[in-house]
Order: structure tokens, then sequence, then C-alpha cells
């Protein structure tokens, strides 16, 4: 193996080392506003700076990390490196530092806002130059993001009033559309090479449903968030995704913690549909729902992704170890109480935040401990990348 570091040496390496120590590091702070021993961040606002940090930096943060490495593979054109990547994880942090500073709101505002066109133009030319043009799409996906968050900086500066929540909105529905996207590409691979045997298949008017159907509630739930016909939507989409998964499980996959954790993030993909389905009847609050997918779904998709990435990309054996294991197991006990308990006690809904925040906050820990060395030491097969 090589001596020496190279946290730069491919996309993956210092946007998921950011990731992990922002999942610790937001949710400290976050804690610490909710307690009192932090005053709200003046530029958001607490309640804006937790939900804006979560999906604008955390998650940005690992969609970077994931497009950054798995377009270099897809088209076979190197993605940028070295010196170009870490101004582009530069600019990545300076938008998470500066709200705490003492500068215009204007200056946070241009760089926050800079950062995903920045990356999609460092997207840009292995993904036009490729012949094929179905992952452009990612492009699209990466603009639509940066109009979601000007909706929030323009309310930050006083421009407009209501449009942060639109962004917010918005951007969770863009994650929730690339999820689709990748598990789509990702779980039947993945179950084929990890359990011998078992051959996982999509079914192209599935997968079809699943995107239209997407669309169709984001609109709705635009215009009519507490309607029965959002609720009729969210429940369709339920079924659709049981049925998707359906075609790739394996009673196997349970013998595999690289792999499972992967489904239990979709589980609670489905159970954040059937909550919002029944949000719009009133039964249960909105809140749940985007935690059953922000905490549950992303939080563990994204543990699940990076660990494996990670191994796979740095020429290790595609196992993760028993630290992380307990750290899956951890989200998704948390991903429980937060979303839950707050249904079967709601008087203890304080508690259950913190706990929540607490078992999230062990289990980014033990990645961040874990993989920190992986990350930015070279591969062991002494490979590039």
């Amino acid at each position: 193996m090589t001596k020496g570091y190279v946290p730069f040496a491919l996309g993956f390496r210092p946007f998921f080392l950011c990731a992990g120590l922002a999942a610790v590091l937001l949710l400290v702070v976050w804690l610490c506003f909710l307690g009192g021993q932090m005053p709200a961040n003046p530029y958001y606002g607490p309640m804006g700076w937790h939900s804006h940090e979560m999906l604008f930096g955390f998650t940005t943060a690992v969609i970077a990390g994931f497009l950054l490495t798995a377009v270099r593979n897809w088209t076979g054109i190197d993605t940028i490196t070295g010196k170009p990547l870490a101004a582009l994880a530069g600019l990545w942090l300076a938008g998470r530092i500066l709200p705490f500073l003492p500068v215009p709101g204007e200056l946070i505002a241009l760089v926050d806002l800079a950062f995903l066109p920045m990356l999609a133009l460092a997207l840009r030319h292995p993904l036009m130059e490729a012949e094929s043009k179905s992952n452009r799409v990612f492009l699209v996906a990466l603009a639509l993001a940066a109009c979601a968050n000007l909706l929030v900086h323009l309310q930050a500066l006083g421009i407009t009033s209501g449009s942060a929540i639109v962004g917010t909105g918005m951007m969770r529905y863009l994650v929730l559309w690339l999820l689709v996207i990748i598990t789509g590409r990702i779980m039947p691979f993945f179950t084929r090479t990890g359990v011998p045997g078992v051959m996982p298949v999509n079914r192209d008017d599935i997968e079809r449903l699943a995107v239209i159907l997407l669309f169709v509630l984001m609109v709705a739930d635009l215009l009519a968030p507490t309607s029965w016909v959002t609720g009729l939507i969210a429940a369709a989409l339920a079924v659709v995704h049981i049925i998707r998964v359906k075609g790739w499980y394996d009673h196997k996959i349970w013998t595999s913690p690289i792999l499972w954790v992967l489904y239990t993030a979709y589980f609670w993909l489905i159970a954040s549909f059937v909550l919002q389905a029944l949000g719009a009847l009133g039964w249960v609050a909105p809140n749940l729902t985007t935690h059953a997918f922000t905490y549950g779904t992303v939080g563990i998709f994204t543990i699940g992704m990076m660990s494996r990435v990670a191994l796979g990309h740095t020429g290790r054996m595609l196992e993760t170890a028993k630290p992380i294991n307990i750290a899956f197991v951890l989200l998704n006990v948390g991903t429980f109480v937060r979303v839950l308990m707050p249904i079967v006690a709601p008087g203890q809904y304080s508690a259950w935040l913190y706990i929540s925040g607490g078992l999230w906050l062990v289990g980014f820990a033990i990645f961040c401990v874990v993989y920190l060395p992986i990350l930015i030491r070279p591969r062991v097969d002494n490979q590039p990348g």
C-alpha cells in the first residue's frame, strides 16, 4: 500500500468526509439551538438554517461525492481531481461557515449559491462528451436544485416572503427524484453482485410510474398539501414502490449489512409515502413524513452508499466493519424514535427528538472515525483514484 495522503484523488474522498463531519456538526449545532445553548442563526433563523443545511449542505455533499465518482465510471471520462476538486470542496465548506460570521448576507448568498452551478460545470464535460445522453438529466437536476437554493436565499435576504418553504420543499422532491433514479440503477446491481444466484429485475412500467407519480405528487403537494388528492397519490406511490422493491428483494440480503442497510432506507421511503397519505387525512403531523424521508431514507441511504463506495473505490473488500454495522442499526432505531414514537407517545416529543438526534450523532461519528483513514489514504491496490 502506497504511503501518504490523497484526499483529493477522486470526488468521493473530500465530499464524503465533509458529509460525515457535517452530519455530526450540523446536528450538534441544531440541538444547541433547540436547547438554548446557542442563539438562533442570524441569516436563516433556527428552523430555516436546519432545513437548509441538511438539504443544501449535508445532502449536496453526498450528491457531489457520488456524482463526481459515478460519472467517471459511467462515461469513462475523468472528473476533476487535485486542486480543482479541493477548490470545489472549499467552496462548499465556505457556504457552511459564512452564515455564522459577521459578513453581509449578500456574500453568504453568493458563495452558497455558487456551489451547485460549479458542481454542474465540473460534471458538464464528461456528461456532454459521453455517448449516452441519459445521464445529462443530472445537470438538469443540479440546475433545479440551484433554483431551489435561490428561493431560500431570497427570503433570507428579505427580498421575498414565503419562498424559503417552497425552495426547501422543491429540494426535498429533487433529492427524492434522484434517489428514485439512482436506486433503479444500483439496487438490482448491488443485489445481483452481493447475493449469488439472485436475479433482481426492473419493470419498465413500474419505473415509469414511479417517476410520473412523483412529479404529480410534487405538483399536488405544492397546490394542496393536505388534500385527499395528495393523500391518494402518496398512497399510490407507496404501492408502486412496494412492487418495485419486491422485484429486487431476496431474503438473503440480510446476510450482508452493506446491502440490507440500503433496503432499510428504502423501507423508510415507502413509510414516508404512507405517512404523507395519513398526514393528508390529518391523522399524523406533516413533519413526521419529512423526517421519515430525511432522517430515514436520506440519512440511512447516504451512510450505506458512502460506506460501499468508499470501500469499492479504495480497492477494499465490500465488507463493512462491525462498528459501521452498529451505525446502520443506530440510524434505523433513530428513525423509528424520531418518526413513530411521537405518534405513540406525543407527550414526550422533546425526549424523542433529543434521543433520535443523539443516535444520529453517534451513528455518523462512527462513520467519521472508521472512514477518515480510508478516505484520505491511497488505495490499497496502488491504483489511482
